[in-house]
This record gives structure tokens, C-alpha cells and sequence, in this order.
């Protein structure tokens, strides 16, 4: 997939970088145990989060080094929103935080309905000013993309204008689904897999991403 379908679409900004890929193919592996599971996707989470906040931007604020004053650069404006939707998200959420701190979090808890595959809502708390930050919404699969669009709605709710989506696998299905329903919002992700078996699970992917993160397979 190209990085953008066309004009009135954001992009999907697939991550090649040889670490992030290294360490996503550690983590298809089916006997990878949990805690080196946690282990790899924080440290992709970390990775990826290079790659969306790549183009924040800066202003510069004088400071003093220990010889002389200078104008040194700063991230602008205000401090953005990390939004795991509960649970798998949460995998990512340490990865993130490591590089950005001072972030606010927000929590989206929502689940799939095994029969209709269709995301249920039963937890939201984000910032009061939530509307006026940029909102990372994290996921690690982006699969029939329900839960995603569930998230974002959400938020769009609330009045936030700029949100992007980041997750470690996608599927081609829940691509489309996410561009048709927010095509504003562009997607970061390590990898687009085959497709979507008739499960709703991604294939080749790596299973279920919550079970595995929390050791409940």
C-alpha cells in the first residue's frame, strides 16, 4: 500500500525501520513467551513513537549551557494525549510514556462482541481540554478497525480535531474501514499483514495481542 490513497485521505505510514521489524518478527513467533512479548512491543512502541511524533512542531526558548546563554528548540504548544484503547493498548502505553513523559493519558475501554464483531464501549475518561491536544490513539492490531473508528468517534466527540491512530499490525480490511469512517486521521503502523480470516484475526499476524501481552492464552 502506497503512503496515500489519494488526496482526501491521510496517509498509512508503514514503519520499515530494520529494528522495528526484527523485533516484530520475534513477536509472530508462537512459543515467544509473555514477558518478552510485553518486552518487544513496548520497545516498538517506543520506536514507533519516533515516527508519528516525527513532525511536531518546535519553537525555540533561550536557555543558559554551562558556558553561555542560546536559543534552544522546544516541542510547541500543548502536551499531547496518549489514548491506549483498553486492553491490548495498554502494551503500548509504557513504550510511548517512555518518550513523552509529560504526556496526558486517556483510557477507552472497549470490547468486541464475538457474534457481531462489532466494539462495545464500557469505560471513557480523557483530559477536560482533551480537545485542544493532539490524541495518539494506540491499538497494537488494526483488524476489522471497529474498535478504532469506536475510539476515534469518541474523541471526535469531545471536539478533538487532530487524532492519529497507531498500532504494530493492520489489516488491509481495517484500513479501508478506518479511511472510509475518519479519512482525516492518518494511521502509523509496523506492518500491513495478508488479511482478515473469518474470525476477524489477521493473518499471517501474531494471535491475539491482549491474551498475549497479558498471559491469558
Amino acid at each position: 500500500m502506497g503512503e496515500e490513497d489519494s488526496a482526501m485521505t491521510a496517509p498509512v505510514h508503514v514503519a520499515t525501520h530494520p529494528m522495528i521489524q526484527h523485533k516484530l518478527g520475534l513477536m509472530r513467533e508462537a512459543d515467544c513467551p509473555s514477558p518478552e512479548f510485553r518486552r518487544l512491543l513496548g520497545e516498538i512502541a517506543m520506536l514507533l513513537c519516533y515516527e508519528v511524533t516525527r513532525d511536531l512542531p518546535l519553537e525555540q526558548v533561550p536557555i543558559s549551557t554551562p558556558l553561555e546563554p542560546m536559543m534552544a528548540p522546544r516541542i510547541a504548544g500543548r502536551k499531547l494525549v496518549l489514548a491506549p484503547v483498553l486492553r491490548a493498548g495498554l502494551g503500548m502505553l509504557d513504550g510511548m510514556l517512555a518518550l513523552l513523559p509529560a504526556a496526558r493519558v486517556a483510557h477507552v475501554g472497549l470490547y468486541r462482541d464475538p457474534a457481531t464483531l462489532r466494539a462495545v464501549e464500557y469505560y471513557f475518561k480523557a483530559p477536560a481540554d482533551v480537545a485542544e491536544r493532539l490524541v495518539l490513539v494506540l491499538d497494537p492490531m488494526l483488524a476489522t478497525a471497529n474498535s478504532a473508528v469506536a475510539a476515534i468517534d469518541r474523541f471526535k466527540a469531545r471536539g478533538c480535531k487532530s487524532i492519529r491512530f497507531v498500532c504494530l499490525l493492520a489489516a488491509p480490511e481495517g484500513i479501508r474501514h478506518l479511511q472510509e469512517a475518519h479519512p482525516d486521521v492518518p494511521i502509523w503502523t509496523a506492518a500491513v499483514d495478508r488479511a482478515l480470516d473469518d474470525h476477524g484475526y489477521i493473518r499471517p499476524g501474531l494471535g491475539d495481542a491482549g491474551d498475549r501481552i497479558f498471559g491469558t492464552a
